[in-house]
């Protein structure tokens, strides 16, 4: 994972039922992001992004704005590094 970045992130604001995990799934791929996005039951969504430090920094940048239809109040980042992953997916709520 040399060169790699990997953030544990939370999301928060109205974020779900808008069209986000899709959109986050969207631009993770089209910016060669690696990793998964959920919905949390709390109303937030919780993602992992791995890919270079330049990527993974313009990535939270566009998830600060999101779709057009989302209003992001926060982006949280829970932690740093962990596993490989070798494709971005989105996975059930948690």
């Amino acid at each position: 994972m040399d060169g790699l970045r990997t953030v544990h992130v939370r999301v928060e604001g109205r974020v779900q039922g808008v069209g986000y995990r899709a959109w986050v799934e969207c631009t993770a791929r089209t910016m060669s992001i690696n990793g998964w996005v959920r919905n949390r039951r709390d109303s937030s969504v919780e993602m992992v992004l791995q890919g270079t430090p330049e990527r993974v920094a313009k990535m939270l940048q566009r998830c600060a704005r999101g779709p057009p239809d989302a209003r992001v109040s926060i982006v949280e980042i829970l932690g740093e590094g962990g596993d490989a992953y070798d494709r971005f997916k989105v996975l059930p709520t948690a």
